[in-house]
């Protein structure tokens, strides 16, 4: 394994928050699950979940795919970790 380095974003503090409360209850922390995150992406050589472009390139399609990804309310619901991470193949 490499060495450590720090990754530092911005991100809505609201956002981060609710996050951060699923994440306790989950047995979590944020540093986990960006590291759970990465994983995933190496894994499956992409996002771990679909991003459609709709035909549109650019700044435009991307706020499309932010405002997609916002507006999705009825998310898959996980009633245990384990349930998670057999979802994700995360063992």
């Amino acid at each position: 394994m490499g060495k450590d380095v720090l990754v530092s974003v911005k991100i809505d503090s609201t956002l981060k928050k609710k996050a951060e409360k699923i994440l306790e209850e989950l047995g979590l922390t944020l540093q986990q699950a960006i590291s759970l995150l990465f994983k995933q992406i190496v894994l499956r050589k992409g996002l771990p979940f679909e991003l459609r472009t709709s035909g549109r390139r650019g700044s435009r399609c991307n706020r499309d795919v932010l405002q997609e990804a916002d507006a999705i309310e009825n998310a898959e619901n996980f009633s245990a970790l384990d349930d998670q991470f057999n979802n994700f193949d995360i063992r």
